[in-house]
């Protein structure tokens, strides 16, 4: 019987496996080897990638064919997604003249989500003529079967006056049912509410408890305000630590007012530790996004701030501000 016996020994440039077969030893480079085999496992992984996006291509054409043939009988949830495909181009050239057609189709069935997308494209402009009333038209009748986002949108237009007389109770109404189904840009609406006393009465427990609900979700602007409650006691114990909280999470999200607001705590020392460095850093960021009013406080600041610094300081905190620049357009 010939016996194969396979010794491995390590050697400076690659290891190599010395194969004695019948008295014979056959040396193959296993860095070589690994080379080629890379190359062949990259090319079958391209073939691979490039016959699942076949695949997938020929779904995609399946799928918009089917969908849309359904649209065509009637189907009022096909005529949504079409709609929707449309509106984003997906799967098809972005159309949005194609995209109300097929919401407007779904709409008339009573479709509430294509009420609402509807609503949305004669609000901003998108294959119609901007028409505010029609947009209340069709947000009313998807936030009377209680879709959120066309509550919040009819509270908007309540406050704003858009497409109707403006009404802070109406206003009050549709942001308190969105709000209760957690929208957070609702609980921000009710939150404002509460604050200035619009369309129900002044009270700031109430708002701090609309806008921490809504800033726990992320919404930036709600953590500004909430930072604010927390700076002027409003509702709240006076805690400049927590705003500071507030307004750094709102900061790191590219809001140029909570970047001032950080910027004044860290120069005043109020919830940190003084620190002129950190509070031209967000001065900095502030000043490239301000505009009219604020942009000239935040200037002034910014100026006042590097007065107390030196260039390697002034270095630094711009090196700093332009690395939280880059993370902040990254996640946009």
């Amino acid at each position: 019987m010939k016996k194969v016996i396979l010794i491995i020994v390590s050697g400076i440039n690659s290891i190599k496996i010395k194969i004695l077969f019948d008295r014979f030893f056959f040396k193959i480079d296993i860095a070589s080897m690994e080379e080629h085999m890379n190359k062949i496992i990259f090319s079958l992984f391209i073939l691979l990638c490039l016959t699942c996006l076949i695949a997938q291509s020929e779904d995609v054409v399946n799928n918009l064919k089917s969908m849309k043939l359904k649209a065509e009988q009637g189907d009022a949830s096909a005529q949504y997604n079409l709609g929707d495909l449309y509106e984003n181009g997906e799967g098809v050239d972005q159309d949005y003249k194609e995209a109300v057609k097929w919401y407007k189709l779904a709409a008339e069935q009573g479709f509430d989500m294509a009420q609402f997308n509807l609503g949305f494209c004669y609000y901003a402009e998108l294959g119609v003529i901007q028409d505010y009333k029609e947009a209340v038209k069709w947000y009313k009748l998807a936030a009377d079967q209680g879709n959120a986002s066309a509550q919040v949108s009819l509270g908007y237009c309540y406050t704003s006056g858009h497409g109707v007389i403006q009404d802070y109770q109406e206003a009050f109404k549709w942001y308190k049912l969105a709000a209760e189904q957690g929208e957070l840009l609702a609980q921000l609406g009710l939150g404002n509410c509460y604050k200035i006393g619009k369309g129900v009465e002044q009270d700031y427990k109430e708002a701090v408890k609309w806008y921490k609900l809504a800033a726990e979700q992320g919404e930036a602007s709600a953590q500004i305000n909430l930072g604010i409650c927390y700076h002027n006691g409003y509702g709240v114990e006076q805690d400049y630590k927590e705003s500071v909280k507030w307004c750094k999470l709102a900061a790191e999200q590219g809001e140029a007012s909570a970047q001032n607001n950080l910027g004044i705590c860290y120069e005043s020392g109020q919830g940190v530790i003084q620190d002129y460095q950190e509070a031209f850093k967000w001065y900095l960021l502030a000043s490239s996004k301000a505009s009219g009013n604020l942009l000239d406080q935040v200037s002034e600041y910014r100026d006042r701030a590097r007065n107390e610094l030196t260039q390697s300081q002034i270095d630094e905190a711009t090196r700093e501000a332009n690395e939280i620049q880059k993370r902040i357009d990254e996640k946009k």
